[in-house]
């Protein structure tokens, strides 16, 4: 995007209340329920969704009825997204304290002064790198990019807000029929052990005889992991899937065949059990070292974009001005001095 032909939706003079109480209690209150949310389908789903779109319908039609503005929308909404994010940071490391045992047990206030002190870094960082990395950057921004056309839309009387309180009310009557709370007349997810007819193998110079199988589950009924398969696309959902096919139907046997000696435990449990225990003991820490790997080579490819911006931030904060001239409210950081 060329910086000199941008115009800002609302020109840098005027007057619009922006920082409101009413726009502040919104986006809190989004955040804790948004954070939520997410929080639990992190864990359920390995990944977590932006609450960026939903936040923006809700602002603009809650905003609406107590005659706000595009300002405070847009504060509601960005407080929204923050809190989400915070929450999808905890919910990804935190833990490891717990599974590495460097915890006993979830210790409560040493949580929330992590995410506390991850979330100030955060808005300092943003601070610093926010000309280097957003502004002077040739980046699409997808997701802020059609964040802001919906408030632009929401202008013009359309909010969306229907469509997306539809589908809450859809998903809910799912749930209701598929929770054991409510009616239950929908099972979660069927699974069962396809075994292999025994064969005579070669292996390590011996001829041994194994009798094999694979685990076959369907995906659950989750109307929550139904909207995040939409949300993230398809692309997304095509290399999840292809890990739960290469990790259920080729390592898990591969991890059965490697270990004959599962056949003697078997006799005292079902071949899903086997698997399943398979699964978590081999196969998902192999899954959690991919990830780790791939944490690190995405940290390699910022690498050059991350320290131009840190060090040209840092220069700007020693620069002196000799004069000071009217600055306009698009061009104001947090004074760090």
């Amino acid at each position: 995007m060329d910086k000199k032909d941008f115009k800002p939706f609302v020109p840098a003079d005027s007057d619009l209340k922006e920082l409101s109480v009413k726009a502040i209690v919104l986006g809190v209150l989004m955040a804790v329920i948004l954070g939520a949310a997410n929080a639990y389908l992190g864990m359920k789903a390995g990944l977590t969704v932006a609450a960026t779109f939903p936040a923006a319908v809700v602002a603009m039609a809650a905003l609406r009825a107590l005659k706000g503005n595009i300002l405070e929308e847009n504060i509601a909404r960005t407080t929204a997204s923050v809190g989400e994010a915070l929450v999808a940071g905890a919910i990804f490391t935190i833990p490891a304290f717990v599974i590495s045992g460097v915890w006993e047990e979830l210790r409560y206030w040493e949580s929330t002064l992590i995410m506390l002190i991850g979330g100030i870094l955060g808005v300092l960082f943003v601070t610093i790198l926010r000309r280097s990395l957003v502004e002077e950057a040739d980046l699409p921004f997808p997701e802020s990019v059609a964040a802001a056309e919906i408030v632009k839309a929401g202008q013009g009387g359309q909010t969306g807000a229907g469509a997306v309180f539809m589908s809450m009310g859809l998903a809910g009557l799912w749930e209701f029929f598929k929770n054991s709370n409510g009616v239950h007349i929908i099972g979660n997810y069927a699974h069962d052990f396809f075994a292999f007819t025994k064969s005579k193998v070669d292996f390590l110079g011996e001829r041994l005889s194994y009798k094999g199988g694979f685990i076959f589950e369907t995906p659950a009924a989750s109307p929550a992991l139904a909207g995040v398969g939409f949300i993230v696309g398809l692309r997304v959902a095509a290399v999840l899937f292809a890990g739960a096919v290469i990790g259920w139907l080729v390592l898990v046997p591969l991890g059965i065949f490697m270990n004959p000696s599962l056949a003697d435990f078997s006799q005292g449990s079902s071949w899903v059990d086997i698997g399943s225990e398979v699964w978590k003991t081999q196969i998902r820490p192999f899954a959690v070292g991919t990830m780790i790997i791939a944490a690190f080579y995405t940290l390699y490819k910022l690498k050059d974009s991350l320290f131009a911006g840190i060090g040209k931030a840092i220069r700007d904060l020693r620069a002196k001005k000799e004069h000071k001239a009217e600055v306009s409210r698009l061009e104001i950081d947090i004074d760090f001095k």
